[in-house]
């Protein structure tokens, strides 16, 4: 039986590049997904984004981030600390960075929003593409414009890419939330809870379309310097 391409990236994986994040997330991440990743402030949705654009680098892919919340410089800074040193990859043009200011007498956010997209969907030489944080946009911009965005994102990883969007719990309509949760083929969910006295991160898989393994689970997790996201028992968790 012949494998055409398609049937290769159908099975093709993201690794995490980092075992037990991989297995936290039913094996990897499935290329032809568009990922929400959605928690509260300081829940580490910057940190595990990055921890994924880091497994593709390390895979020989291209990848492309949009940030509205860092320079260039910072961002570096940011992922040298957790010992994922991207300045090669940078260097190298194997990773783009695009610094985001949204200052608030500018466009129109819908038209910003647009501008955006638009420009995602230019990333040919790019699989793996990486907007921290949609937040800004989407706290600002209307139902439609907000589904428009991630069906276009959606048309765009149906071609092998893999777009990966984070953003705050509270920045969507219940309504406008649901709609796009059902449009993304993957979406975890971060906390900060207290359990015994501690304040602990944990990582909910809600969903990944092609995860090699089940989903659903809850993993707490840390933010070592150096070693970047470690998966550790909930009840081990420190804070």
């Amino acid at each position: 039986m012949t494998t055409t391409l398609e049937d290769q990236q159908l099975t093709e994986i993201i690794s995490a590049g980092a075992d037990d994040v991989d297995r936290a997330l039913g094996g990897g991440i499935p290329y032809r997904t568009l990922m929400l990743i959605e928690g509260q402030s300081s829940s580490g949705k910057s940190t595990l984004a990055q921890q994924l654009v880091w497994g593709a680098l390390q895979s020989g892919e291209k990848a492309a981030l949009y940030t509205t919340e860092q320079t260039v410089q910072s961002f570096l800074r940011q992922m040298t600390s957790l010992g994922l040193d991207v300045r090669d990859y940078f260097l190298l043009d194997l990773l783009q960075v695009y610094p985001i200011s949204i200052p608030p007498d500018t466009a129109a956010p819908q038209v910003l929003f647009e501008e955006l997209r638009s420009h995602i969907m230019k990333q040919d030489e790019c699989r793996v593409i990486l907007v921290d944080a949609l937040t800004t946009f989407v706290s600002r911009t209307g139902g439609d414009q907000i589904q428009e965005f991630f069906n276009g994102c959606k048309s765009f990883c149906d071609q092998g890419k893999v777009v990966i969007g984070t953003v705050h719990a509270d920045a969507f309509d219940p309504a406008i939330l649901t709609r796009v949760r059902s449009i993304c083929d993957a979406h975890l969910r971060l906390e900060v809870v207290k359990s015994g006295g501690q304040l602990q991160k944990t990582i909910e898989v809600a969903k990944i379309r092609g995860a090699d393994a089940p989903t659903g689970n809850i993993s707490g997790f840390e933010v070592d310097p150096g070693l970047g996201i470690r998966i550790v028992p909930i009840s081990k968790a420190r804070a």
